[in-house]
């Protein structure tokens, strides 16, 4: 199971998911109303490191957290 974390504005708990890549958890995420938004505007972190290609492999116990933008000054 991936462990995905939704920080800041997202709003949802965190939750598990199956999933052998970014881009199968994406689709899956996809589905999700309250998510889809985000997809296109989030970073995304596998363990604490930041991965842009959906093609990156995951594997059982990773934590993906999703980064929405932040305005700072």
């Amino acid at each position: 199971m991936i462990i995905v974390e939704f920080l800041g504005p997202i709003g949802c708990e965190s939750a598990q998911f199956e999933a052998k890549s970014l881009g199968e958890l994406a689709r899956v995420l996809s589905l999700d109303e309250r998510v889809r938004p985000w997809l296109e505007k989030c970073a995304v972190a596998v363990n604490d490191k930041l991965v842009s290609d959906l093609s990156f492999a995951l594997s059982d116990g990773d934590r993906v957290a999703l980064l929405p933008p932040v305005c700072g000054g």
